[in-house]
This record gives C-alpha cells, structure tokens and sequence, in this order.
C-alpha cells in the first residue's frame, strides 16, 4: 500500500544521515518559517488565539515565539502555525499549491521543545515531514485546489510525519498511523480565501495540531486505516477525484523536494508573484507610475479567480488582489509589509492605478499550472510607447531561488522589529547551527516582542 512506502521512507529518514545539501536546505526552510512567524505575531489572530487560550498558557515546554510564554505541544502548533501563515510571508512548494512549512514545522518544533530534543532530531523530522506531504500534494493536483486549501488539508500529513520522525524515529507503524489519522481529520476549505475572517490563517495552525495529536496518539498506539490515502472512498478519491499516487513516490529518498522551495520575496499571495515581478523588471525601466495608460497582466486562471479583487477594502483582501499588489509595485518598487499599511490602502495614486488595469487569462500558462507560475505584463505609456515582460517563474522559484545572504536580510527585515536587532541576529546565526545545538539552545520561549 501507498502509506506503507511513505512511513517506510520516514521512519528511516528520521535516523538518517542527510546529505549536506538536504540538511542546508532544512535550516533554510527553518529559518523562513521564523521570518514569516515573528510579524505574525504582531496582527491577528495572534492576539485572538492567546486570549482564547489564556488557560492553557504556560503549562508545557513548547514554546510561542515573540510571545514569551509556553504550551503544550498541540495548542503551541495549532498557534504558532496559525500565526506563521497570517503575513503572507510562508514558503511554498509549487507543484502541490501548497505552504509546507507553517504546519510541519510548528509541529515538529512544538513536539521537539516538549522532549528537550536536539536541532538534528528536528532537522530530520523537518525533512520527512516535507518529502511525504509535497509528494502526496502533487498528487491531487490541480483538482485538489479547486476546492480545498492544501496547506489545511495535506498539511495535516507534513505535520502528522514530522511528529512521528520525532517520537518515534525508526519505526514505521507509527509513522504509519500517524499519518493515516492525520489524513481523515484534514481540512481547509477555498472558501475561506474569499472573506476578510481569519478562518484561513487557522488552516495552517490545525493542520499543525492534527499532526500533533495524531503523532501523539499513534506513539502510544491509536491506529488509523491503512489506505486511506488512495482508498475507495479515501483522501484522494474524496478530495481530488483522481490522483497521481505512482508519482508521490517516484525518487522518494533520492531527490528531495525540500531542495526546491519557494522562499516568498513577496508579502502576499504566491500566485501575484510572477506579475509582480514583471511588474518591477518593467519599472526598473525607468518607467513613471504616472505616464501609465493601460497595464495589462495575463496570467493562468487560478492566479485570477484568487487574486482578482479588484476593490479590495482590507489588508488580508489587498494581498489577494492582483491588481492592488502590480500598482503597488509599479509605485513604490516592492511588496512588503509597509505595502497593507492603512495609509497605502486608500492612497488615491494607487486606486487610480488599480483602475487603469486589466486581468486576462492565458491558456499556456492555465495549463502550465500549478507546475509554472508565469505571468506576462503590458505597459502602455502616454507617450504611445508600448512595453512588455515575461516572467516564466517568480523570484524565490527554484529556478531563480532566494540565496543564504537574502533569506538573512528577509530574516532580519521581518524580525528584528519583533525581536530587536541583536536578539534577531544571534537568532539568525543559531539557525544555521542548529543541526550541532539541542532546540533549547534557539531560546524561543524567552522572546517577547520588542513593542510589547
């Protein structure tokens, strides 16, 4: 059976020596997660999801950085992924639509802080929990996404891996029946894109806690159905009609998705990217927001349906507005989070902007999806010129990824403002150690926000 491959795979990965590349690649993926965290912890529902949960505060060992506070291991991963996917700032595997590392890694963390483990131990864990999840959310994709947001619903797998390299490293059933109860309690659905609630955030964060809980109950054994993956009325036939399963297993062990990671270089919806950078190559011509006639950006369909805002009224809608992110960029030069400010919302250069441009779909890159993220945008000036640009792939893209020296700088850009410059900076430097230091050593528990 499927699931008896993947928790064979993962049960030896969670004592395995890594290759370099493999474990280099981890602590990038560590380190995102915790550029992406810190502002989270500084807008909703961070504030929300500490007040509900006042009573259980302080009770265990894992911790809710930036909050200095601790809890057990489930309510610190169902926050701690929540507050790690409210910015926007959260990596991305292209080919399963997905956010790997709010879930996986909030949950890896919180089970690795409340056994007192060692960086390696979670490095691992890390590693399984991305290979088993990005191969299942390839999968079911694209028919998967029509409804359903994969970082609620395969999520719960990364996470539910993670646990189990964790509790259990070497053995199979549990990694097994970890991985089946995670995969009946996933969810997450696309409605929840189209609101200005904070419903979609929670995705990544109980996708975090299922894993937790189902990693937790299969350690002491609960036992969860063996095929429940590509079942008759299992998580693929139920949740993406057909899937690719003799894919999700191709180069298991021997070529490692985490190496091909989206790193964000943006602070809002991955599937803006492409037209975003497009955008900026076509600013960087020199270009006068002012002069613009007529933007015209023609992407895949997906982009389209959810990120087409035209009339976004909120910061969490102006992030999954194209039209507001592309005006933006030609205006001021980037997407970061100064971009959903109050002031830059309703400035009445950008609205103006934002009306002088239009969406189209492209047939190429709509079936090009979600392998391609590509976009094409057309400048028409007031002096007639006419420019274009194709962007066939997104800064941060395999193809074009986010080197060591600017996941520092993004690091430092998004959390030293939470955490102060220096506390930031050893932050930053521990990370790249981590796979020589026990999880104690990051002393996350210890950092409460600088504003606070």
């Amino acid at each position: 059976m499927l699931l008896d491959t993947l928790a064979d795979y993962g049960a030896r990965e969670a004592r395995a020596d890594l290759p370099p590349e493999v474990l280099h690649h981890a602590k990038r993926a560590v380190l995102d997660w915790l550029a992406a965290l810190y502002p989270g912890t500084r807008t909703a529902p961070c504030a929300q999801l500490l007040a509900a949960h006042r009573d259980e505060l302080g009770l265990g060992a894992s911790s809710l950085p930036g909050c200095g506070v601790t809890a057990l291991p489930a309510t610190a991963a169902w926050i701690n992924g929540s507050v790690s996917h409210a910015v926007e700032f959260d990596d991305i595997f292209r080919d399963a639509v997905y956010h790997p590392g709010c879930p996986t890694i909030a949950a890896a963390l919180a089970l690795a802080e409340s056994r007192a483990g060692h960086g390696l131990a979670l490095l691992r864990a890390v590693v399984a929990g991305y290979e088993i999840s990005t191969r299942i959310g390839a999968a079911v994709q694209p028919a998967h996404y029509r409804y359903f947001h994969t970082t609620g619903t395969v999520g719960s797998l990364g996470a539910a891996a993670a646990g189990a390299a964790l509790l259990a490293p070497g053995s199979a059933d549990v990694m097994r029946h970890a991985i089946a109860t995670a995969a009946t309690l996933a969810a997450g659905l696309q409605q929840a894109f189209r609101s200005d609630a904070m419903s979609k955030a929670l995705h990544a964060g109980n996708a975090a806690n299922v894993g937790v809980r189902a990693a937790l109950g299969a350690a002491h054994g609960i036992t969860g159905v063996p095929d429940i993956l590509e079942g008759e009325v299992g998580f693929g036939a139920a949740l993406a009609g057909q899937a690719d399963w003799d894919s999700a297993v191709q180069g298991l062990g021997e070529r490692y998705n985490i190496t091909q990671i989206t790193q964000k270089n943006h602070g809002c919806c991955g599937h803006t990217f492409a037209a975003i950078d497009a955008a900026l190559a076509l600013r960087a011509q020199g270009i006068d927001p002012e002069q613009i006639e007529r933007i015209t950006v023609h992407t895949y369909r997906t982009a389209i349906d959810v990120t087409g805002n035209a009339s976004p009224t909120t910061a969490f809608e102006a992030k999954f507005s194209l039209p507001y992110v592309v005006s933006h960029a030609l205006i001021h030069g980037s997407v970061r989070l100064a971009a959903f400010e109050a002031d830059r919302l309703e400035a009445p250069d950008l609205r103006a902007l934002m009306r002088r441009l239009d969406l189209h779909e492209d047939a190429a890159l709509t079936r090009g999806f979600p392998r391609q993220r590509a976009a094409r945008v057309e400048i028409l000036l007031a002096d007639g010129r006419r420019l274009r640009h194709d962007a066939p792939y997104r800064k941060g893209d395999p193809e074009a990824p986010l080197s060591d020296a600017e996941l520092n700088d993004k690091f430092m850009e998004l959390a030293a403002p939470v955490l102060g410059g220096a506390r930031a900076a050893e932050l930053r430097d521990a990370v790249w150690r981590l796979d020589t230091l026990p999880v104690a050593a990051l002393r996350l528990a210890q950092d409460a926000p600088a504003h606070a």
